[in-house]
């Protein structure tokens, strides 16, 4: 058998539109088309690109960043971001492959032809003007792709003094594993995804650094985190810092970094001092420890990167071109907002009328996954206008169906609608409490839907055994665990040996 994919929740993606404008407001990309364009008429640089000392002068004062005591590096990151997109190109002089390009009788670069390259604008550049939303997010992709290859990559200074003499990096005495770092700081970006998908309220406010951390580290049965566990917290905030500080100009994360004052030295490797317990602290000291939190525009590339690692992960509006078997079938399984955003966007597509007659005919059957199939469908249906009442009047006499039509023209005001027998009254009472179980299984709402129930009727156990319904003997077993009081959980059981001695 295939392998089963991982899925996610699905997510609410903005358009390409509005996610092509965060992309071009994003820093990096934004001042990357800034020195493009300023290369237009062509630029000395080194064979590979990098600017020599003065065009890196000009091209940090292009960019307004003089007076920041970081402004070259900025500068230097968003021209290298340039190079790797496409938005500047790079002619090598003559021969630059061979023995002859720059060098003397010795075979040593000359100062005159170190810069003897041409960086010119690129192809690409022309797309950000010229082409579409799609274009501009692709090359924003290129581009966040190689500032996440450089955050985990280790700190330049680590490398140099890790490489012997023969000029070969001694990877065991740096402690990098690349393949673990990717992975980790995946995992670390995959978990802001999925706080977004899971609570789209939660994720607009930020995550505290430390809460995240712990998130990849802390195993889960671990009631208090051994010393240990807690220093290696504290190392992963430190890279993590590093890191989410390079990614934040891509426009990927917005993030608050860890509060200086808390990193010190310990065996010359940056530590972060840890507070006695991080449930103790303020909102306001938490802030001092790091916040992040994904943007729109990082929802779209960590999907985008999930799906290219073959990840299910879906995005609201998928479904939308689907039939309502697929809807009614994926729907129970989105958090409640991606539920109603999906729901619309398959509705807007259909009239009323379509839409209800297409929902019930998909919600009939008496399998297993029935019950929760109609329950979607009366979910969706509440979303559909009055123009949806032939569709609802022709299933009145459906046995399946005849209940939840009685329950939606009831809600919209519709008169001359036949009473339901107690025989659909009891079966929809049935099918109500199977499909609750099936999404909800025992939880608060069911324990005190079943206590309802059978307080308004004292004899609800005598007729719902009869109900022929391929549910009702687990329903009946299930009001007999829920039911708080000990007589009405006794029948609940008698009920449901009745029905399973029936059946």
């Amino acid at each position: 058998m295939p392998e089963e994919r991982p899925t996610m929740p699905p997510v609410r993606l903005r358009t390409h539109a509005e996610l092509a404008r965060d992309a071009l407001a994003a820093p990096l990309l934004a001042r990357a088309v800034r020195l493009a364009r300023w290369a237009e008429q062509g630029k000395p640089v080194a064979s590979g690109g990098a600017l020599p000392e003065g065009e890196l002068r000009e091209a940090t004062e292009l960019l307004e960043l003089a007076g920041d005591e970081d402004g070259p590096l900025y500068a230097a990151q968003a021209w290298q971001l340039a190079v790797d997109t496409g938005l500047v190109g790079i002619e090598e002089p003559a021969g630059a492959d061979g023995e002859d390009a720059g060098a003397d009788a010795d075979g040593e670069a000359t100062g005159e032809d170190e810069f003897s390259a041409v960086a010119t604008s690129g192809e690409e550049l022309r797309l950000i003007t010229e082409g579409g939303p799609r274009d501009i997010l692709d090359i924003w992709l290129d581009g966040f792709e190689t500032v996440l290859a450089d955050a985990a990559a280790p700190d330049l200074s680590d490398i140099a003094a890790q490489i012997g003499e023969s000029g070969e990096l001694d990877l065991d005495a740096l402690d990098w594993n690349p393949e673990e770092e990717a992975e980790f700081l995946d995992g670390v970006l995959g978990n802001l995804y999925l706080l977004t998908a899971l609570d789209e309220e939660a994720a607009t406010a930020p995550v505290p650094l430390p809460a995240l951390a712990a998130s990849m580290i802390v195993p889960e049965d671990m009631d208090e985190p051994t010393d240990d566990v807690l220093e290696e917290v504290s190392e992963a905030m430190v890279r993590l810092d590093d890191q989410f500080r390079l990614l934040a100009p891509t426009g990927l994360v917005e993030y608050q970094p860890v509060d200086e004052a808390l990193i010190q030295e310990v065996d010359g490797e940056g530590r972060i001092q840890e507070p006695e317990t991080v449930q103790e602290l303020e909102d306001e000291d938490v802030s001092r420890y790091g916040m992040v939190r994904l943007t729109p525009l990082g929802v779209y590339a960590v999907r985008a990167r999930m799906l290219e690692a073959g990840i299910d992960a879906p995005a609201v509006g998928d479904l939308a071109d689907q039939g309502a078997e697929i809807l009614l079938d994926a729907l129970p399984g989105h958090p409640e907002p991606a539920a109603r955003a999906e729901a619309e966007q398959w509705l807007v597509r259909r009239t009323p009328e379509e839409a209800a007659r297409e929902l019930l005919a998909a919600a009939r059957g008496d399998d297993e996954d029935a019950p929760l199939r109609r329950l979607t469908c009366q979910q969706t249906l509440s979303l559909v206008g009055a123009e949806a009442e032939p569709a609802l009047r022709e299933v009145l006499d459906d046995r399946h169906l005849g209940g939840l039509a009685r329950v939606w023209l009831a809600e919209h005001g519709v008169v001359g609608v036949p009473e339901p027998s107690e025989e659909m009254v009891f079966w929809l009472t049935v099918d109500t409490l199977a499909a609750q179980l099936a999404s909800e299984g025992d939880s608060a709402e069911l324990r005190d839907l079943v206590r309802g129930l059978v307080d308004q009727s004292g004899s609800f156990f005598d007729s719902a055994w009869r109900v022929d319904h391929p549910a009702t003997a687990d329903v009946l077993e299930a009001m007999g665990r829920l039911h708080p009081d000990k007589k009405a959980a006794k029948e609940a059981r008698k009920a449901a040996f009745k029905a399973r001695s029936r059946a």
